[in-house]
């Protein structure tokens, strides 16, 4: 079986306070982006670290990971800058959670989409290579969108682990198999 390799965390969560998002993009200087005709939001890129994204409600996303671990690391490091910075008393418990967990594997070999796709069954894929050259499924016993591309690659994407998305992937498989497509 193929393992699954991440690629993208995804987290989020909210601190009680609210932010001049002016003020506090002057005061972190320039790892942080906020134009606000652009985005009501304000970007931090600090070195090596996944991105983030600040809200004026005090909600954060943090984007960008490779693992699990770094997400929790960038979160700590987000709250110890603002509590800092004064933005926030001392860090808190924000109610973070990870929202995604996006991943690639490998099929065993290439496939043929349309045959695919009538396998899976149509009201669980989308397939339109005039538009996207991936097969879209909704696995029913799994909580995630799969992509399936012709040459046997995949993108697992709304997983909330690596293991849900190696479970995935695993049964993606073996429905293949069992179908004989």
């Amino acid at each position: 079986m193929s393992d699954v390799q991440i690629v993208n965390v995804v987290g989020s969560g909210a601190v009680s306070s609210e932010f001049d998002l002016e003020e506090l993009s002057s005061e972190i200087g320039s790892e942080a982006e906020y134009d606000p005709e652009n985005y009501p939001g304000m970007y931090l890129r600090f070195e090596e670290k996944p991105t983030i994204t600040v809200y004026r409600t005090g909600k954060f996303i943090i984007y960008g990971a490779d693992n699990v671990d770094e997400i929790y690391a960038a979160r700590d490091f987000l709250l110890s800058q603002l509590a800092d910075l004064g933005a926030i008393e001392s860090p808190e418990d924000t109610g973070f959670s990870i929202q995604n967990v996006v991943c690639t594997g490998k099929l065993e070999s290439e496939q043929n989409l349309n045959a695919v796709a009538i396998q899976l069954g149509l009201d669980r894929t989308e397939y339109e290579p005039e538009q996207f050259p991936g097969l879209i499924y909704r696995p029913e016993k799994h909580d995630c969108v799969i992509l399936i591309f012709g040459s046997g690659k995949v993108v697992l994407t709304g997983c909330k682990s690596s293991d849900a998305a190696q479970r995935a992937l695993d049964g993606l498989i073996s429905t293949i198999q069992d179908l004989g497509v």
